[in-house]
């Protein structure tokens, strides 16, 4: 990658880029980053916190960010940007830094979405979606976890059987996000014929009401990444036309092919909640005083804010390496489950010290912090949890699986 220079910095403490990894940046992926960056401070941080409270997506938002021009990341053609996998990276990392649901939004629209559409889907299928999902006018989703296929999502029962040229699903799905309101849904179903899993797009116009086959319900009650709506879908009798079955998904291993392009989104996600939190901890420190002094001036504050920068700095340095893995083409699953598991824990205490430096003033929504916390609750969760992706680092080390 190419060296270029790094812009001015401010004090230490306030710079988590203490090993200038940033320098490492091409100019392109930096003014990407700072694109986005400049879109979360201006319009997501100011109004997200009323959403979060309320539990309710903010949809004001969505035009703002397609002017970015950053929706399909590195997906190459057909009105997508084809940006390198790095700014890629900077994208997630930087909208997780503002809010994980927005992240979310864009994650499951951009990587689960499209990149089924891209990896799975035939020429005529990209171009028939991917230029207004770029733009998006079209919002997408991904149906694939169900209300008993969490972490063995590959065992998934939702079925589909052709009738002429006709493909009828039938089942149920659970945190599917986006999909209360998407107009393009991707629908992984178990071809009774074979057994195989297959790829479905169910396509809704805007001003239109889903196939009474599809039923959305969101999920409520949550208490983290609340503004973002994942509902629970009952489907029933929903007949997909053959020209929108995604013409390379012939089995789960497809699948994997998408996921493995998209996991080591989660680790630049947790990097950004724990950059936005140790962010918030030490403009704290420097402000609030306590005994007549900056609570920064203490020792216990400050042995948290090392570790704190020492643990956000470690989850980034993997970060980094995993991307240039993926350039070199030799990231395994192993290496990504390791990425996952590692950022997710890290990231996770790391939100959890800033909220403990900022004592009761941490739980208030308003100091951002608390969202931040809650939110990575959800990130230590999904996309495999914890323990999943520490067996599957397991299988590597040992040669046994200790799951089916």
């Amino acid at each position: 990658m190419t060296q270029t220079a790094t812009a001015p910095r401010t004090s230490v403490l306030e710079d988590h880029d203490i090993y200038r990894l940033d320098a490492r940046l091409t100019a392109e992926e930096r003014a990407i980053r700072d694109r986005v960056r400049a879109f979360v401070d201006a319009e997501v941080r100011p109004v997200i916190n009323d959403y979060w409270e309320r539990a309710e997506f903010p949809f004001e938002l969505v035009p703002k960010l397609a002017e970015l021009g950053v929706a399909g990341t590195v997906i190459e053609g057909h009105g997508c940007p084809g940006m390198s996998r790095m700014a890629g990276a900077q994208v997630s990392l930087e909208l997780a830094r503002g809010d994980g649901s927005i992240n979310t939004f864009f994650g499951v629209h951009s990587g689960l979405a499209m990149g089924s559409i891209n990896t799975l889907g035939s020429e005529e299928q990209k171009q028939r979606w991917l230029p207004a999902m770029a733009r998006l006018e079209r919002i997408g989703a991904f149906a694939l976890t169900e209300p008993e296929h969490g972490s063995d999502s590959v065992a998934l029962e939702t079925s589909a059987r052709r009738e002429g040229d006709t493909w009828v699903l039938d089942g149920a799905k659970r945190w599917i996000g986006n999909a209360s309101y998407a107009h393009v849904v991707v629908i992984y179903a178990r071809d009774v014929e074979d057994g195989q899993v297959k790829a479905f797009v169910l396509e809704r116009e805007p001003d239109a009401e889903f196939p009474a086959g599809f039923r959305p319900t969101v999920i409520t009650g949550k208490i983290g990444k609340r503004a973002i709506l994942q509902p629970d879908i009952v489907i029933e009798d929903l007949r997909v036309p053959e020209a929108n079955r995604l013409q390379r998904c012939d089995s789960f291993k497809d699948v994997n092919k998408v996921l493995n392009a998209t996991r080591g989104g989660v680790a630049w996600e947790a990097l950004g909640h724990a950059i936005a939190a140790y962010e918030i901890a030490v403009r704290y420190a420097g402000e609030r005083k306590q005994f007549g002094r900056s609570i920064g001036s203490y020792q216990l504050v400050q042995n948290n804010l090392a570790n704190m920068l020492a643990e956000t700095t470690a989850i980034k340095l993997i970060c980094f390496r995993l991307v240039e893995l993926q350039d070199e083409g030799a990231l395994t699953g192993p290496m990504a489950s390791l990425a996952k598991l590692t950022a997710a824990k890290k990231a996770r205490w790391v939100v959890s010290t800033a909220r403990d430096v900022l004592g009761g003033n941490g739980l208030l929504l308003e100091n951002d912090v608390a969202r931040h916390l809650t939110d990575m609750e959800v990130v230590y969760t999904y996309e495999g949890t914890d323990s999943m992706q520490s067996l599957i680092v397991g299988r590597a080390i040992t040669g046994v699986s200790a799951f089916a």
